[in-house]
């Protein structure tokens, strides 16, 4: 009953269908999306979700109740022969074994079914547009948009000027297909420089692109676009259908039709998960956009049994590649001190899936950012998330505001800074730090990066240990770790002796560093790996970088002004210089070789930037690859920047680079020049 749905409910549903409306409308109709495929299912499976609780709240004009889009009114209207329907989405394994659970209890209570085995054929989900073609006595003679279903749009034309479109088929046969029309990657990069160069709006993606060309007036424009096509449905045929969709798609193409090679069917929900998987790994090897797989059961006979739902066929879903754009809401704004001070506000997040992981926290980065975007707590957000990059929020979706958000307001005091909590903008950045130094929290991350991986790589010696270790008084320094005894670590709860063995054991494999190593690990500030590598290769002993004077350490490439003056304050302070020397009591510094073998300096004077996911290696190990040759090594792509080296989901720098006409390696082409 209505009384029963909670006030907020009931306005965030209007809100949901409004806003779900509004870009279902500039997807479908206008083709001129304003935010990603992955954020308008991110709100459409919201909006989904509330009508399943209160199914009372549906209406017939929810965005949820439809298939498509209304037809532009420049073309001739079609009427489908054939419904059309739209496959219902699905997440996650735990979401398809519950389509399955399904499938397989109506199947159940089917008599005429007993006994038939329940096979899957799995494809590929194109993300295109979807055409319906028309062919009588074997010619093509009608193609259309899908539209809302029922009524699409007359696109013949368009759809000649498709070379995999056959016009005559090699039998006088009847029959209505279904297919995805798409544009490659590759046709898309050409597109939008022809775009980019005559001032005109560029095409977001494949599929924007395929749509835009599809749905104009004009087919030569079309006929310019090399489109291609998959068909993988026949929606009627004056024969008798094939018994398998799997032998559905062989007469697909036997009839001459272009079908996607990469179908397979299971008979568990085994096989069908390693085949998603699969794809989600290596879609963007292909030259064709994918947004997951599709599902069907492959009996048309148990595919008749079941049939459809309002939109949709009870035999089939699609299984969405994880989303790396997404909706979520911003619970509340705290604050992370950094090692050096330096002050980052988090937004706590109503947990999400996003590109396969759980995400609770994004950062906003600093103040200006806070205000750019103007988010506000409360906000429903876009959040991004590309490969391995920290969350990012994109986005604050304000038509979704209720009135009830809270504007943010920066503080003037942090706890965690201790003292008295203060806190300073520095000079000349958007940045805010602690005005007390030494407060516990920067002490504690200043220690997790010293122990950390890029610094003494103290295996087993993480955030818990250091914790214990600081809380209990057994350490106040850097150098109090390398003093640590047996019966010190044994006193401590949760303390057992082989656990205490190999922390232990890894301290002591930690006291021979290299030098590059050393200096990120005293966490100077504007000092991160590379700019001490910098270092290290610039000047080869501490005691010169000690030594060194501001305009020496401010010349080196890499190093620079600001990054310089950092430096040589850090190490012109008497407590910092009191540091060095207990810890030099403690461990060895490697001697820095330049010199790394037969292959040292075939790079020299090359500068690489890695990004992406890399197969047969680390980034970190590509990097130590190219150092080992002379080359350096940068984090940003600019105008001096050698060579990109590219692996899978490679993000902006990717874009950044082709901008510049950078260099561009695969993973392929990196390896070939490193073993030259």
């Amino acid at each position: 009953m209505s009384h029963l749905i909670p006030k907020d409910v009931k306005e965030r549903y209007e809100k949901l269908v409004k806003t779900v409306d509004y870009h279902r409308y500039l997807y479908n109709v206008l083709d001129k999306p304003s935010i990603a495929d992955e954020s308008y299912d991110s709100l459409m499976q919201e909006l989904i979700d509330i009508e399943e609780k209160y199914p009372e709240l549906i209406n017939p004009q929810s965005p949820s109740q439809r298939v498509g889009g209304e037809p532009l009114s420049e073309f001739k209207k079609v009427k489908h022969e054939v419904r059309q329907w739209s496959f219902d989405d699905c997440f996650s394994e735990d979401g398809l074994k519950k389509w399955d659970e399904k499938v397989h209890r109506m199947v159940a209570k089917v008599p005429s079914l007993k006994g038939e085995k329940i096979e899957y054929c799995c494809e590929l989900k194109i993300d295109g547009l979807k055409i319906i073609l028309t062919y009588k006595n074997g010619k093509f003679v009608q193609g259309a948009t899908r539209g809302d279903g029922e009524i699409g749009e007359d696109v013949t034309m368009n759809l000649k000027t498709i070379k995999s479109i056959p016009l005559i088929l090699p039998k006088e046969t009847d029959i209505i297909v279904v297919g995805e029309c798409w544009l490659s990657k590759k046709e898309l990069k050409r597109i939008n420089k022809e775009r980019e160069k005559n001032g005109e709006q560029l095409f977001a993606n494949t599929r924007n692109a395929a749509a835009g060309s599809i749905r104009q007036l004009d087919p030569k424009i079309a006929a310019k676009r090399n489109l291609s096509s998959f068909i993988y449905d026949i929606d009627k045929m004056n024969e008798e259908a094939p018994e398998t969709q799997d032998k559905e798609l062989k007469l697909i193409a036997d009839l001459s039709f272009k079908t996607n090679p990469h179908h397979e069917v299971f008979d568990s929900l085994e096989g069908v998960e390693k085949y998603y998987k699969n794809w989600a790994k290596n879609k963007e090897k292909l030259d064709y956009g994918l947004d997951g797989v599709v599902i069907k059961i492959n009996s048309r006979k148990i595919q008749e049994v079941l049939g459809y739902t309002g939109k949709s066929p009870r035999w089939g879903i699609a299984y969405k590649f994880p989303a790396e754009q997404v909706t979520t809401v911003v619970e509340d704004i705290v604050f992370q001190v950094g090692r050096t001070g330096v002050i980052t506000p988090v937004a706590h997040l109503r947990p999400v899936l996003v590109a396969g992981s759980t995400v609770s926290r994004a950062t906003l980065h600093n103040e200006d950012e806070i205000k750019r975007l103007d988010i506000r707590i409360g906000d429903t957000v876009i959040l991004q998330k590309a490969g391995d990059v920290i969350p990012d929020i994109v986005e604050v979706l304000k038509e979704l505001r209720s009135g009830k958000e809270k504007v943010f307001v920066f503080p003037k005091k942090i706890d965690a800074c201790g003292g008295d909590g203060k806190i300073e903008r520095i000079p000349g950045q958007a940045a805010w730090r602690c005005v007390n130094k030494n407060s516990f929290a920067q002490q504690k991350r200043k220690f997790y990066h010293f122990v950390s991986k890029k610094a003494f790589n103290m295996d087993g010696c993480g955030p818990r240990i250091i914790d214990a270790l600081l809380d209990n008084g057994l350490i106040t320094n850097f150098d109090d770790i390398f003093t640590l005894k047996k019966g010190d670590l044994l006193a401590l709860p949760r303390f057992a002796e082989k656990s205490v063995d190999n922390l232990l054991s890894s301290i002591e494999n930690a006291r021979e560093v290299a030098l590059n190593r050393f200096i990120v690990s005293l966490s100077i500030p504007q000092v991160g790996e590379e700019t001490a590598i910098d270092l290290a290769k610039n000047f080869g002993t501490l005691d010169k970088i000690k030594k060194a004077d501001v305009l020496e350490l401010q010349k080196i490439n890499g190093v620079g002004d600001i990054v310089g003056q950092s430096v040589y304050d850090w190490f012109l302070d008497k407590e910092n210089s009191k540091l060095i020397d207990r810890l030099l009591k403690q461990v060895k510094i490697e001697i820095t070789r330049l010199n790394l073998g037969v292959s040292a300096g075939k790079l020299l004077g090359k500068s690489f930037v890695v990004t992406g996911t890399l197969s047969s290696m680390s980034r970190d190990e590509a990097k130590d690859e190219i150092r080992a040759r002379g080359g350096d090594i940068s984090e940003s792509v600019s105008s001096k920047t050698s060579y990109l080296v590219c692996g899978e989901n490679p993000g902006s720098k990717l874009d950044k680079a082709e901008r510049l006409n950078v260099k561009i390696l695969s993973e392929k082409d990196f390896i070939s020049l490193i073993k030259q």
